[in-house]
């Protein structure tokens, strides 16, 4: 028998400890949004107002008491003291996208009046660049995506997805089905806790609009004042928005050659859009008999294809590259060293990796997200083919790369539903009408599917990316009276690019570069 005294304190510290155990079983994640992280100086080369973090958040937010994973995030002070309205969170695009530097890249696009009123928010997403980083083993062969469909060659292209498919699922074990946007959500909504805010506000590019509606989606009540820039329609994800480059690239295609048949005393390419279209045509052919040298590169017309794609979408560019490839078939040779954007050595959406992260983390964490967030992508490898040579014959410049098979057709089965986006919380999105990434079709899929959202459309846009430090872009005025009010346009926007952003002027986009060594982004 216990010792009376033993068997009271036991009873006293069953009562006390009580209420906190009914609080953890009522909340299991209060443990999570009550971190106090401990900030301190990013990097020596960023500049020392930049502060990042690392707080954990569950594996498995079913189970938040089992495994955790590390989520590294930043922050940046710039509100003032009777005009801070809060704090503004930010996400690249991607899927694997890092953002913890996003903040000071934000912070030269921002106007003083938005400044003073927001902390910048960065984090790297789950999965990503310091955060739990993924990594499949992939050599830069395995993590080339863009694969036109022929015949002879698809027995290779099925053996590749499920390679890669296969070693994704060895590298990564139990984490690889929590990888998704949904728990990337979840984990942005612990962050939020975490900084003691009852909301957040939200600018998303790309990807980023998936991820800020998902969020939006799934906490109405914690939306803020929320900004999507070039958007992903979530009625597409994510074979769907592959496919639709596909789609949204023909009329680019046409546009440009009826741009490059005014300019043929330029360009050399033919005087009619018929012409130029021809001439394109022949060159993709020539190319696939003899591929074409482009600095060390043999092109093929398959390469060609995929390489140009994006590039129709703002004429100039795609100009000067046909027209120089032109002359290199023909056997002159150019001053120009790569003839056509860099080699495509990964999926579209992910920036160079962070120093901890391995070298695949970006691929990694695409297909990931890709593949993990949906079970709408075939299993049957004939259905593949069967898209494949179906688009060729209707989107002829990237119908069969778009529809090739893909990891996901071996992909275990998700963990949860992908996410039905139709709601009404208040959302401004922001849309280039020729967006190689997320067509015009794309973003107004995602206007449709937010009830409560106002767009900006700027007409005559070119570019993956509007939001940008240009105080004189009617879009960005628009953009930035509503993160300082709070107030929605009473309807939508239409505008004209600015002068910087005219068609055939390069234009930056702040958060990232349209093309990095890895290739183009959601």
């Amino acid at each position: 028998m216990a010792p009376l005294f033993t068997a009271g304190i036991t009873a006293t510290l069953l009562a006390a400890l009580a209420p906190a155990a009914q609080a953890s079983a009522a909340d299991p994640l209060r443990r999570f949004e009550n971190q106090k992280p401990a900030w301190q100086r990013c990097d020596a080369s960023q500049p020392a107002a930049l502060q990042c973090a690392t707080i954990k958040v569950p594996l498995d937010y079913d189970r938040p008491g089992a495994k955790t994973i590390d989520l590294a995030i930043s922050r940046m002070r710039t509100s003032v003291p009777g005009k801070r309205h809060g704090v503004i969170l930010f996400n690249p695009g991607g899927p694997g996208g890092e953002g913890l530097d996003m903040p000071v890249m934000m912070k030269e696009a921002m106007p003083r009046k938005v400044l003073d009123q927001y902390d910048l928010i960065g984090f790297d997403p789950r999965g990503v660049g310091r955060s739990s980083p993924v990594t499949c083993g992939l050599t830069t062969t395995e993590q080339n995506f863009e694969r036109a469909y022929r015949p002879e060659t698809f027995s290779r292209d099925v053996a590749w997805a499920r390679t890669v498919a296969d070693k994704c699922r060895a590298r990564n074990g139990a984490r690889l089905p929590y990888i998704t946007t949904r728990n990337t959500a979840r984990d942005m909504d612990v962050i939020r806790a975490v900084l003691g805010q009852k909301k957040i506000s939200y600018l998303g590019y790309s990807y980023g609009t998936y991820l800020g509606a998902v969020y939006a989606q799934m906490f109405p009540r914690r939306t803020d004042r929320w900004v999507l820039d070039s958007a992903v329609d979530p009625a597409r994800v994510w074979r769907g928005m592959i496919q639709v480059w596909a789609e949204g690239t023909e009329p680019a295609f046409t546009r440009w050659t009826e741009w490059t048949a005014r300019r043929d005393r330029t360009y050399r390419l033919g005087t009619t859009p018929a012409k130029v279209r021809k001439t394109f045509w022949d060159l993709i052919a020539r190319a696939d008999r003899s591929p074409v040298d482009d600095g060390g590169r043999k092109l093929t017309g398959d390469d060609i294809r995929a390489a140009l794609r994006s590039e129709f979408f703002t004429p100039k560019y795609a100009a000067e590259a046909v027209m120089n490839l032109k002359k290199a078939a023909d056997g002159h040779v150019t001053s120009r060293g790569s003839l056509v954007p860099g080699e495509q050595q990964g999926p579209p959406g992910f920036t160079a990796s962070a120093a901890q992260a391995p070298d695949d983390n970006g691929t990694a964490a695409f297909w990931a997200v890709v593949c993990g967030d949906t079970a709408a992508w075939p299993r049957d490898p004939q259905q593949y083919r069967r898209d494949a040579i179906r688009d060729k014959a209707t989107y002829p410049l990237y119908g069969d790369i778009a529809s090739n098979i893909l990891p996901c057709a071996f992909w275990n089965k998700p963990a949860e539903p992908v996410t039905t986006v139709q709601n009404k919380v208040g959302v401004l999105t922001v849309q280039n009408q020729w967006d190689s990434q997320t067509p015009l079709v794309s973003g107004l899929g995602m206007h449709h599917a937010l009830k409560g959202s106002r767009m900006v459309f700027v007409r005559g846009g070119e570019g993956h990316g509007v939001y940008s430090a240009d105080p004189k872009a009617c879009a960005n005025r628009t953009v930035n009276a509503y993160l300082s009010s709070g107030k929605l346009p009473a309807r939508d926007v239409t505008c004209t690019p600015s002068a910087a952003q005219r068609p055939g002027v390069a234009q930056p986009l702040v958060p990232a570069p349209q093309h990095t060594p890895a290739g183009p982004r959601f």
